[in-house]
C-alpha cells in the first residue's frame, strides 16, 4: 500500500487533503483511474484477488502439504511426541480438500480419525468422539471410525451408543479376524455393564433467563455528542437494557489461531477448518456451517448422519476461495468487505455498492480525519472494490460512486466499531483448566495474577452505535459470543444518558493521555464530566510527591499542567444536562493532596509545573524523571523473566529495589505503583511464595481503590488475583473478596459471570467449601 501512496500525485493529494464527503464521487474516480493506468497496481489486485491455479496459496487447500503433515503426525504419534502429533494432524485438516483420497479412503475423514485416535489416547474422550462424528459425516461406510467411536463411547460410559458403533464396525469389517476381535470387545462390554452400578441421574444445571428488561430507550441529541440513547424512566443498577447481534463481525489477524473465527470463543483442542480455504478456524460445525454456509461434498461421499440444517450467515463466503485478501488487509477493510456484500445480498442487487449510509445509519468521521487517513481509506476502498469484483460478483461495477461508499463505510467504522472482548490468563500452555474443578492449587493463583481483558475481534452494532461513549460510564458492555450484552452499572435516572466506556484502558488513563488518544482515533474533544471538571484522581494519578517528606501534596508535570487549567473553560454550548449522573471520589486523602476549589464558577486553575499543589515546593522534575524511567527498566526485565518462564533471581531482588525508589519519587497514589506492585505479585505467584504475593497485590489494589473508587471493575479483575492467592495460603479472608468479587461481577455481567469468568466459579466454590 505504501508504493500506491508514493506514486500519487501531489495535485492529488491536496485534493485528498481539502476533501469532504461530497467530494467523495469525483476524488474516488480521479483516484481510480490513476490506478488503473499502473502496472503495480494490477500487480497488487493479482497478488491479493486472483485464486491461485495450483490452489497452493496462501489460504488455498495443498493436498501434497496435507499428505505431509499427516505422514509427520503419524511419526509424532508413534513417537509419543502428542503436542507435535496434535498440531500436524490440525494443519493438514486446514490444507487437505474435502474430495482428496488416500490410499482408497477420503483424506479428511482419516485426518479426523487418526485425531480422534490421538485424543483417545490422551485422555481426551470428548474431543475425540467428536472428531469420529466429523469423520463418519463424511465418510459414514469407514469402518474404522465406527470402531474407535465404539471405543470412545465405552470409556465415557455411553453403553448402548458403544454397542450400536462396535455392531456397525463388525458388519463392515471385512475380515474374519476383524470380526472376531469386536465380538469379543463386544462381550466385554456386555459383562462390564452388567456389573456397573447405575450412577443417579444427576441433576442439570438451570440456566438463568437473562433478557433486556422492558426499558423504553429512546434517541435524542444532545449539544456536546449528537446521537445518544436515554430511557424516560429510572434503571436500577445491574439492568439488562440492551442485548444484540453484529451487523458483520471479523476477527482480529493475532487471534486467528486461537479464537474461533465465527462465535469468537477460544478455540478448542478439535478445531475444523473451512472445508474450502486454509484460513479460518472454528470451535464447531455449528460455527462453521454459519460462517461459510452449507458444506458442499459430492453427493457419493454424504452420509445419511450429515445434516446441515442450521441457518446460515455466509459472511466468510466470498472471502472462500483460496484468495490472499482476506489474510493481507486490515482487519478493518476486511470487515468493509463482510458489511458490503451483506447489503448487497439483503437488496439483492449486486451491480453496485448500495448507500450504506442510509442502510447502516452511522455517522461517519471523513471530513475530520487526517491527510495521510483519508488517503489510506481511499487506496483501500479501491482494493477492496476489486478484491470482491473477483471473489464475490463479477457483476460488481467498479467505479468511483462504488469506491466512495466504501470510503464512507470505511469512515464509519473506524469511529462505530466496538472491539469485541474476552479474558485472558496467561498460563503454562500445559496447565488444564479442568483441574479448577478439582482441587485448588498453585495453577489457580498463577493464573488469576495475570488476568487481563483482550481485543479478539472488530463488529459492528447497528442499535448499539447508538449509545454515546464517556470516560465515566454508567452501563457496561461485555459478550457472550457474538452478542453484545448493555447493563447498567449504577442507578440511572430518568433523562440522563446512557453512555459505555471508550475502552477498558481508557478509562483508567489519566485526562491528557485520554484527550489525546480520542482526538487521535475519534476526532473529537471529549467534554464529559471527567475531562471537563478537576477530577482529583487525575491529579496524582501519574503525579509525583512532593519533596516535603511531611507534605501529601502531588507536583505535575508540564503536559498534566496545562490540561488541569483547561478544564475550567468549558464552551458555552456544552450543556450540563449530560452530566447528571457523575459520582466523584469521596477520598479524604485524595483531596488532600492539592488546596484547590472544585467550583465550577471558577474561571481558572492556577498551577505550575513543578511546583507542589499543597505547600508550593519546587522539584526538580526533569531529573526525578530520569530515576523513575531507570527504576522501571527492571519491572520491564522482571516481566520478561516471568513470561519467558525463566528464573526470576535477580530481576526480582533488582525490582523490589526500584519500588523503593518508585514510592520516594512517585506520589503514593501513582498509578504507577499500582503497576509495579502488580508485577511483583505476579512474581512471587510464579515463583509460588504467596504470602509476598498476596501483599503486593493488597497494595496494588487500595491504590486503584483511590482513583476509581472501590466498584470500578479494574478492582474486580483484581479481587480475582487477591482472592486466589489467598486461597492458595489457606487464608480465610478470601471469603470477603470472594463475595465482593461476586456482587461486582454480577453487577457487571448478570447471571453469566459464571460463563464469562469460570475462575469465579471455582472461587465461589472454595468460598462455599470455607464457608461449610
Amino acid at each position: 500500500m505504501e508504493k500506491l501512496k508514493c506514486v500519487v500525485p501531489d495535485r492529488l493529494k491536496r485534493r485528498v487533503e481539502e476533501s469532504h464527503v461530497d467530494d467523495l464521487p469525483s476524488l474516488s474516480s480521479s483516484l481510480l483511474q490513476l490506478f488503473l493506468s499502473l502496472p503495480q497496481f494490477h500487480q497488487l489486485i493479482s497478488e491479493l484477488a486472483a485464486e491461485p491455479a495450483t490452489q497452493a496459496g496462501l489460504c488455498g487447500k495443498n493436498e501434497g502439504a496435507a499428505l505431509d503433515l499427516k505422514e509427520k503426525g503419524n511419526q509424532c504419534y508413534s513417537s509419543g511426541d502428542h503436542s507435535q502429533a496434535l498440531r500436524c494432524y490440525s494443519q493438514a485438516l486446514r490444507l487437505a480438500p474435502i474430495d482428496a483420497h488416500h490410499t482408497g479412503k477420503n483424506l479428511v475423514a482419516t485426518l479426523y480419525l487418526n485425531r480422534a485416535s490421538l485424543f483417545h489416547k490422551m485422555g481426551l474422550s470428548m474431543e475425540s468422539l467428536r472428531d469420529c462424528s466429523r469423520a463418519l459425516e463424511i465418510s459414514p461406510s469407514y469402518p474404522k471410525v465406527w470402531y474407535r467411536r465404539g471405543k470412545v463411547n465405552a470409556t465415557l460410559g455411553n453403553y448402548e451408543d458403544s454397542v450400536h458403533d462396535l455392531s456397525v464396525a463388525k458388519d463392515m469389517e471385512p475380515s474374519i479376524g476383524g470380526k472376531k476381535q469386536i465380538e469379543t470387545e463386544l462381550d466385554m462390554l456386555a459383562r462390564h455393564h452388567e456389573k456397573k452400578i447405575p450412577k443417579p441421574a444427576s441433576q442439570k444445571s438451570v440456566e438463568i433467563p437473562d433478557v433486556p428488561s422492558e426499558i423504553k430507550l429512546q434517541c435524542v441529541k444532545t449539544p456536546d455528542k449528537g446521537r445518544g440513547m436515554v430511557s424516560q424512566f429510572d434503571i436500577p443498577q445491574a439492568s439488562l437494557i440492551h442485548a444484540e447481534e453484529p451487523y458483520a463481525v471479523v476477527i482480529l489477524k493475532h487471534c486467528r489461531e486461537t479464537h474461533c473465527h465465527y462465535c469468537l470463543n477460544e478455540l478448542p483442542a478439535d478445531t475444523i477448518p473451512c472445508f474450502s480455504c486454509s484460513l479460518p478456524l472454528y470451535c464447531s460445525q455449528h460455527c462453521q456451517v454459519r460462517a461459510g454456509g452449507p458444506i458442499h461434498i459430492p453427493d457419493t461421499m454424504v452420509g445419511s448422519n450429515f445434516k446441515p440444517t442450521l441457518e446460515c450467515i455466509p459472511e466468510h463466503k466470498h472471502e472462500c476461495q483460496g484468495v490472499h485478501w482476506p489474510a493481507i488487509l486490515p482487519s478493518d477493510v476486511v470487515l468493509a468487505g463482510r458489511v458490503v456484500v451483506k447489503t448487497m445480498e439483503q437488496k439483492g442487487q449486486f451491480t453496485d455498492v448500495p448507500n450504506l449510509s442510509e442502510t447502516l445509519g452511522l455517522c461517519e468521521s471523513y471530513s475530520k480525519m487526517s491527510p495521510e487517513s483519508k488517503l489510506e481509506l481511499h487506496i483501500y476502498s479501491i482494493v477492496l472494490l476489486f478484491c470482491l469484483h473477483h471473489s464475490f460478483s463479477s457483476e460488481l461495477s467498479i467505479n468511483g460512486d462504488s469506491a466512495s461508499q466504501i470510503v464512507i463505510l470505511l469512515s464509519q467504522i473506524r469511529v462505530n466499531s466496538i472491539a469485541v472482548v474476552r479474558m485472558k490468563s496467561n498460563t503454562n500452555d500445559s496447565y488444564d483448566q479442568q483441574d479448577w474443578f478439582q482441587n485448588f492449587s498453585f495453577g489457580e493463583a498463577e493464573a488469576a495474577s495475570s488476568l487481563e481483558q483482550v481485543r479478539v475481534g472488530q463488529a459492528l452494532y447497528k442499535a448499539a452505535s447508538l449509545f454515546n461513549h464517556s470516560c465515566l460510564p454508567n452501563i457496561h458492555a461485555y459478550f457472550i459470543s457474538r452478542t453484545l450484552l448493555l447493563r447498567t452499572t449504577e442507578f440511572v435516572s430518568g433523562g440522563c444518558p446512557l453512555e459505555l466506556s471508550y475502552g477498558p484502558p481508557v478509562g483508567q488513563w489519566d485526562c491528557k493521555d485520554r484527550l489525546r488518544f480520542l482526538e487521535e482515533e475519534y476526532f473529537f474533544r471529549c467534554w464529559c464530566r471527567g475531562c471537563s471538571e478537576v477530577n482529583e484522581s487525575d491529579l496524582v494519578i501519574s503525579g509525583f510527591c512532593c519533596v516535603n517528606p511531611n507534605c501529601s501534596g502531588v507536583i505535575l508535570d508540564n503536559l498534566v499542567a496545562n490540561c488541569e487549567k483547561q478544564k475550567p473553560k468549558v464552551p458555552e454550548t456544552i450543556s450540563n444536562e449530560s452530566h447528571l449522573q457523575v459520582h466523584e471520589l469521596k477520598d479524604i486523602d485524595i483531596k488532600k493532596v492539592a488546596n484547590i476549589s472544585l467550583d465550577q464558577t471558577q474561571s481558572s486553575f492556577h498551577v505550575g509545573s513543578g511546583y507542589c499543589l499543597k505547600c508550593g515546593s519546587y522539584c526538580n522534575f526533569a531529573s526525578r524523571s530520569k530515576e523513575v524511567k531507570k527504576a522501571w527498566t527492571d519491572f520491564r526485565r522482571l516481566q520478561d523473566s516471568i513470561a519467558s518462564k525463566d528464573t526470576c533471581g535477580t530481576n526480582l531482588t533488582d525490582a523490589l529495589r526500584s519500588l523503593g525508589l518508585l514510592r520516594s519519587i512517585l506520589h503514593a497514589y501513582n498509578k504507577g505503583i499500582a503497576e509495579a506492585e502488580d508485577i511483583l505479585a505476579k512474581a512471587f505467584c510464579f515463583i509460588g511464595d504467596f504470602e509476598p504475593a498476596r501483599d503486593h497485590c493488597k497494595a496494588s489494589i487500595e491504590i486503584l481503590e483511590k482513583l476509581y473508587g472501590p466498584n470500578h471493575i479494574a478492582i474486580g479483575y483484581e479481587l480475582a488475583k487477591l482472592a486466589s492467592i489467598q486461597l492458595a495460603l489457606g487464608d480465610c479472608t478470601a471469603v470477603y473478596n470472594i463475595n465482593r468479587l461476586s456482587a461486582m461481577f454480577s453487577t457487571y455481567y448478570g447471571p453469566q459471570a459464571g460463563i464469562i469468568f469460570p475462575y469465579l466459579l471455582v472461587l465461589e466454590r472454595e468460598r462455599s467449601r470455607i464457608i461449610q
